[in-house]
């Protein structure tokens, strides 16, 4: 369901018997701490302290009753903190029982004590012999290097991690609404519904023209309040030209109409039409339509592009909802910058992201603004012939020419590489992106989406 980002994480720490509890007990309250405080509100940690009495998981006996509690918490990853040596057994069962993102990490041991006296913990030992556990097991899993709980390698991981947990979650129960049939003419937008649901259960959920005409049609009659309301919202964020009331009224009324279709079916994103539909049946375009209905609840992907309504979806996912993403084309190449990109449409890109000092405005209902630069990460979820890929990149804002619709410049390392990677496919020039740095948190998800080949820039 999309403005669903929440993660429920199991917090399940182990220890080895034959080292010092306290030194253990020590480290899990530390390492306790220091998630709750790194989590934020759209984050639940499930702990094991009703385990026993100190809250470990040590015996693989035990391994059962954890993984239930777990399922019945609906954890969406659980992290398997190592607080000396560990026990192998119970990781690679507990990872193979719950199915769910694996995070593997313990601190750093300590400088062994004076007088030869026995060392402690032996940490890091003990997670090389976890990780073989858990590839024994073929369980997907995501480590941090053994460092101290304070530094930043830790503080970073354990958020990526979360964001991990997050892109996973959504990548596996997906469910996109599709509006109409692609435009007959855009081979490239051609996504195939059976397989989709059949390699990674994602739902491709129909919506016919007929079903948005009723919906439109019983909004306008009761929800004119809200209509209104939404009509001047627009107004006083964007300058309007070439667009009538009744045109503004209409865009309010199908924005809301996609949001109600969005909460009946449960949708995280929706691919739709937007050549002759809307502009068919309700006498507008639906650029500002797309753009501002992803502004303030989920992507809406260009040309029924499936595939891009997926990858939308994924970098939303990412970025846990604190910032919209955009639906762009790869368009024309910078005419001085060898390395930069105009990442281009027609005027669907959200109002929030606009360039400060832009002007934007809504022409003919479409916008018309070049939006902020900065951290751009870029990704296409596609496939062919039965063969699903990824690509994921980054990018950065740059100055180029104005031009019409929305737009921003971005420079990447070798663009070279990067349109080759996109001729040879699987991929086509739409392109799902998202300000900020989610390029590890992408790399670490792929471990987790099997069937679906990492491929970054």
């Amino acid at each position: 369901m999309y403005g669903d980002f929440s993660v429920v994480l199991g917090f399940a720490p182990t220890r080895r018997g034959i080292f010092d509890k306290e030194e253990a007990l020590k480290n899990k309250n530390a390492i306790r701490k220091a998630i709750g405080e790194l989590a934020d509100d759209d984050t639940k940690i499930v702990d094991i302290d009703w385990l026993n009495e100190d809250g470990f998981l040590i015996n693989e006996m035990d391994v059962p009753r954890v993984a239930d509690y777990f399922m019945q918490q609906k954890v969406d990853a659980v992290f398997i903190a190592h607080c000396n040596f560990g026990s192998e057994e119970v990781v690679g069962k507990l990872g193979k029982a719950l199915g769910k993102p694996v995070l593997l990490w313990g601190p750093r041991d300590d400088s062994p004590p004076a007088g030869l006296a026995p060392r402690q913990t032996d940490t890091q030992c003990g997670l090389f012999a976890s990780s073989k556990s858990l590839l024994r097991r073929g369980v997907p899993f995501t480590y941090i290097e053994n460092c101290r709980i304070t530094d930043h390698a830790f503080t970073k991981g354990f958020i990526d991690f979360i964001r991990v947990a997050s892109v996973v979650k959504a990548f596996r129960t997906m469910r996109i609404g599709q509006i109409s049939v692609r435009p007959k003419p855009f081979l490239s937008t051609m996504a195939s519904e059976g397989e989709l649901l059949e390699r990674f259960g994602i739902e491709i959920i129909p919506v016919n023209t007929v079903m948005v005409l009723k919906t439109f049609e019983q909004i306008k009659k009761e929800k004119t309040t809200e209509i209104a309301a939404l009509a001047e919202d627009i107004r006083s964020k964007v300058r309007i030209r070439d667009t009538s009331e009744e045109q503004l009224i209409n865009i309010a009324a199908l924005e809301l109409t996609f949001r109600d279709l969005a909460d009946r079916s449960g949708l995280r994103a929706i691919a739709s039409e937007c050549w002759n539909t809307f502009y068919t049946m309700f006498g507008v375009r639906a650029c500002f339509v797309f753009g501002d209905v992803t502004d303030r609840w989920f992507p809406v992907a260009c040309e029924t592009d499936v595939h891009g309504a997926v990858s939308s979806a994924l970098l939303a996912a990412a970025a846990r909802g604190k910032t919209p993403g955009f639906f762009a084309d790869l368009t024309i190449r910078h005419p001085e910058n060898d390395n930069a990109e105009l990442l281009w449409h027609c005027g669907p890109y959200p109002l929030s992201l606009a360039r400060e000092n832009s002007d934007p405005e809504m022409v003919d209902c479409v916008g018309r603004w070049e939006i902020k630069g900065g951290d751009i990460t870029i990704l296409r979820f596609d496939g062919c012939r039965g063969e699903y890929s990824l690509f994921a990149g980054k990018a950065k804002g740059t100055d180029g020419p104005s031009t019409n619709g929305n737009y921003v410049w971005v420079e990447v390392d070798d663009w070279v590489k990067w349109e080759k990677k996109f001729i040879y496919g699987p991929y086509i020039h739409h392109v799902a992106a998202i300000h900020g740095d989610y390029l590890d948190v992408i790399r670490e998800a792929c471990r987790y989406m099997q069937g679906v080949r990492p491929d970054f820039a």
